[in-house]
């Protein structure tokens, strides 16, 4: 299965929410795409109709295939603790995903490129994989060469107070440091980790 390369608008209209960042079609047309999206009158969902929505909502959000949101997943449950939580701190550990939250770039799948084309430096080493997973105190940098880009320095200078505490910037160097997996409570994306785990669970 590809990356989906799609409308993201119709994606976000499904699922009802910008799952993708701000987006003036969800806001004109808050309902399901399609000829009959606005009228349609649909019947209870199932239990994992439900579950199974919020977890390709989850695969959007954060890019990731099916085959690595399945290892991910096997990882957290392999772990002591609450296994959804854990879950959602293993993706946001994912790099391309913390090269967002830094604010290197605007979104997750422009982080995704950045990576792919050795923009991105952990430790001071090229690493060329977005699922790359950090661990506490590994420091990513933008790569010497890479700091002038206009997309990065578009994004840097657009870039709003670091308001995830689990990740600290320096905005002279360029790079920032993963402190710790931040906790559930400061994960800012609407997701219902349980049904996950439910769908799983079966």
């Amino acid at each position: 299965m590809a990356r989906y390369t799609g409308p993201k608008s119709k994606i976000a209209r499904k699922f009802r929410e910008p799952i993708f960042g701000p987006d003036k079609a969800l806001e004109k047309k808050n309902y399901p795409p399609g000829q009959h999206g606005q009228s349609r009158r649909r019947g209870k969902q199932s239990e994992y109709a439900i579950q199974l929505l919020e977890k390709q909502k989850t695969k959007y959000t954060y890019g990731v295939l099916e085959r690595q949101f399945r290892t991910l997943f096997a990882k957290a449950s392999a772990k002591q603790g609450i296994t959804g939580e854990i879950f959602l701190k293993l993706l946001e550990a994912r790099l391309d995903n913390v090269v967002y939250r830094l604010g290197i770039a605007p979104t997750r799948a422009a982080a995704r490129q950045l990576v792919s084309h050795k923009h991105v430096t952990v430790n001071g080493n090229v690493v060329n994989i977005p699922s790359y997973s950090l661990r506490p105190g590994d420091v990513v940098a933008v790569r010497e060469r890479s700091k002038s880009l206009e997309a990065i320095v578009a994004s840097v200078e657009g870039r709003k107070i670091n308001k995830f505490n689990w990740l600290d910037w320096n905005a002279n160097e360029l790079t920032g440091t993963f402190v710790t997996f931040p906790e559930r409570v400061d994960i800012p994306e609407n997701i219902k980790e349980n049904l996950i785990v439910e769908l799983y669970s079966k």
